[in-house]
């Protein structure tokens, strides 16, 4: 069976589809032939862009609006989406909000905000869906998380904290869930290029970033889509609570330790090593 085969005629709920990461989760399954619920926030112009795509692809498709900082927001959203679709057999979890602040100045409104977006809408948003998902004995869950949950930044102590919960998250629940039929994974992406980079940093440089990634490019949400349909088709059934990094090998390259384009210029265990 080729991968992601099986996914042709699911029913797909994306969260925080509208821009970025989650629209191109979006539309990459639906290039596989499922139907897609695209969940947003504020704006609807991206989410509905990706509808009217994935409609021309001859699949079911809806914008669906929701506030993640209000939990009654989420129930209602999952309901819905459940109501289109007739019922939801894959949910990617990737509504978050991403903030850079110094410690010292994080104000409890600041932190209650991310937390309830990026980890509590996230958990009960899963809930809600799974209900339907045990039922029939069969259904996925991919979280969308970072390599903040496990390499430190300055400045991104609430963001990070929320990654980290959801790897936590995953992995516990994962195990009480896969019993039931309902598998869950996670997709820890590095340097994915989205909106959000030209909106908080201007004019990037791709060329000069991706001469800083091993895999010699920054990676799209075309990528990540890739991989969260694999995780959520039957080609994964064994893998369980894992927490899969997506960087281009990012992440993997020692910092101050020079660059990886070059040899060394020093060398270790002479009068120890043969030949060295």
């Amino acid at each position: 069976m080729a991968i992601g085969s099986d996914i042709a005629g699911k029913r797909v709920v994306v969260t925080g589809a509208g821009t970025g990461i989650g629209r191109g989760v979006a539309l990459k399954f639906a290039e596989y032939g499922a139907d897609v619920v695209l969940h947003y926030s504020h704006s609807d112009a991206g989410a509905k862009s990706a509808t009217e795509e994935i409609q021309g692809m001859g699949r079911k498709a809806a914008a669906l609006q929701a506030d993640f900082n209000n939990v009654d927001d989420v129930f209602r959203m999952a309901a819905e989406a459940e109501e289109f679709l007739g019922q939801i057999d894959i949910l990617v979890n990737n509504a978050g909000i991403t903030t850079n602040l110094a410690f010292t100045d994080v104000t409890p409104e600041q932190f209650d905000t991310l937390y309830n977006v990026n980890i509590r809408a996230m958990y009960f948003m899963t809930q809600a869906v799974a209900k339907g998902m045990i039922t029939r004995g069969k259904g996925a869950v991919v979280n969308l998380t970072s390599v903040h949950a496990n390499h430190a930044m300055s400045e991104h102590s609430i963001y990070a904290g929320t990654k980290g919960a959801i790897v936590s998250f995953t992995r516990t629940t994962s195990v009480e869930l896969a019993p039931k039929g309902v598998r869950m994974n996670a997709i820890a992406p590095g340097w994915i290029y989205v909106e959000n980079h030209q909106k908080a940093m201007g004019d990037v440089d791709l060329e000069a970033a991706a001469g800083t990634i091993p895999a010699g490019f920054v990676g799209t949400p075309a990528d990540v889509g890739e991989l969260a349909v694999f995780l959520a088709s039957d080609s994964s059934r064994y893998i369980v609570g894992q927490t899969y990094m997506i960087d281009g090998g990012q992440m993997s390259n020692m910092y101050e330790s020079g660059s990886f384009k070059e040899p060394r210029e020093w060398i270790f265990g002479k009068g120890y090593v043969p030949g060295v």
